[in-house]
């Protein structure tokens, strides 16, 4: 049990002004696994007061000051790697795999590469007759989701860092604990005080009040469409500048040419990863009609290569994140019958031999039109939605015909196809076949999954303000 009722602020863990508490829990077993405080406008207030008290003095650090601390913090983070795939198992129910190869290590390389990527970014440039300089944006307010702590939290941080803006998290309540454990490694490492400070709360205290608050200048925030919107009213208030990484309902549009035991593979593994909690997995199948009875088998062969079970005995697939969250999914699937779509593996209830823990079925739905409700709105879990095409324009149209952008999959052989479905998705992240992670590749969306980019430099952008100075002496 792990009982943390302080936050960080300014350099220091501080008892909270409030009294309210709230437990962890443990998905695969129902059970409390820790608790924490849950912080008040008082606290937020001392935070971002900190925040702003550090600007001036991290701001004005070098390049190489901020290099050397980016890069002393990986290695610290390096170093409780075996606590951070503990912590993410506990209060997720990640899978120890998933754990270690997708959430402790995006925690880490994000920092790492940070530390790379500003090596190369210059922060003033002549221009003509005038100057560029970038400047730290200022107090940064940061607000992160329970589905990807450590990535979430650490793409952010490490980007501010690099940029020189103080910063005031605030992690989501029901996975706060990787977030505190950044708090003691960036404690351990001697960021200055100030320069990061850690709020526990609810979105309604603490989310809110980081959005509306007077001096935070910029707000980064990862969640939900409809938060994004309220955070931008919010913001709109005093005018400040905003980052959004919002939902996603992306497609993978298979070829005609594909392997598609291959395809099917990848197309299990994108619902089944992090149990669908994902907001750029691919959770809608665009398959040639032609291939469709085949790739549909494909897909229930290369099923049982996903097990669900309890995250610490060997499964691919542990349970979703709570209760709401399982019912949601529950109701998801329900709709999709309802729709008239095709179950052709899993459904509701919990998967047979388990009777405890936030447990869901990986559900494939076939003969889906891309305007059924399973198509078109963010699940958020193991379901999967095969929609056939007969022309590549159809699929790319039907791949487009979404509110959202934020990923787009192409699985096939042939070059100029491939180039032609991924240049033609309006999505801010494409996928073609197998290919590996880039984490100085810009990550973020199009239409109604946000506004900006993170990851690499284009993420340390976000944090800087541009001045153009004219006449500036040679």
């Amino acid at each position: 049990m792990r009982t943390i009722l302080k936050h960080y602020i300014n350099g220091e863990w501080v008892e909270s002004t409030g009294n309210d508490t709230e437990d962890v829990i443990n998905p695969a077993t129902e059970e409390p696994m820790g608790q924490i405080s849950l912080g008040t406008k008082e606290d937020l207030d001392k935070a971002v007061q900190a925040a702003r008290d550090a600007f001036p003095g991290f701001s004005q650090t070098s390049k190489e000051e901020r290099i050397e601390m980016l890069e002393n913090i990986a290695e610290a983070y390096a170093r409780r790697k075996d606590e951070f795939i503990d912590v993410m198992t506990e209060e997720l129910g990640a899978p120890l795999e998933i754990s270690e190869k997708i959430h402790y290590s995006m925690g880490y390389n994000h920092f790492a590469q940070a530390a790379e990527s500003l090596k190369n970014i210059e922060f003033m440039e002549h221009r003509g007759n005038h100057t560029v300089v970038k400047e730290s944006v200022g107090v940064s307010g940061l607000i992160t989701p329970w589905n990807f702590p450590t990535n979430q939290a650490s793409t952010k941080i490490a980007s501010a860092f690099a940029a020189g803006s103080p910063v005031v998290l605030k992690p989501s309540e029901m996975t706060p604990f990787a977030a505190i454990m950044l708090a003691e490694i960036f404690d351990e490492v001697g960021v200055p005080k100030g320069a990061f400070n850690l709020v526990n709360g609810t979105g309604e205290t603490i989310g809110d009040g980081i959005s509306s608050h007077p001096d935070i200048d910029f707000v980064s925030f990862t969640g939900s469409a409809g938060v994004g919107t309220k955070i931008m009213q919010n913001a709109s208030e005093t005018i400040k500048n905003v980052a959004l990484e919002l939902g996603g309902k992306s497609p993978l549009i298979v070829l005609e040419d594909a392997d598609m035991k291959d395809a099917a593979r990848n197309a299990v593994s994108n619902i089944a990863t992090n149990t669908g909690q994902v907001c750029s997995a691919a959770t809608r199948m665009i398959v040639p009609a032609s291939k469709k009875e085949e790739f549909e088998q494909a897909v229930l062969d290369v099923l049982p290569e996903f097990p669900v079970g309890h995250p610490r005995e060997g499964n691919y697939v542990g349970p979703l994140v709570s209760k709401k969250q399982w019912d949601t999914v529950q109701s998801y699937i329900e709709k999709g019958k309802e729709e008239g779509a095709n179950l052709i593996a899993g459904g509701t209830g919990l998967p047979e031999g388990l009777e405890k823990g936030y447990y869901a079925k990986p559900t494939i739905f076939t003969d889906v039109t891309n305007d059924m409700v399973i198509a078109q709105e963010e699940i958020f879990g193991p379901v999967m939605s095969i929609i056939t095409y007969d022309t590549i324009d159809q699929a790319i149209e039907i791949g487009n015909d979404v509110v959202y952008g934020l990923a787009g999959y192409v699985y096939g052989k042939d070059p100029e196809t491939l180039k032609k479905v991924a240049t033609s998705i309006r999505a801010g992240r494409i996928k073609i076949n197998d290919a590996s992670h880039d984490f100085n590749a810009p990550f973020g969306g199009y239409k109604q999954s946000g506004i900006g980019r993170e990851w690499g430099d284009y993420g340390i952008e976000e944090y800087l303000e541009k001045k153009a100075i004219l006449g500036f002496p040679s």
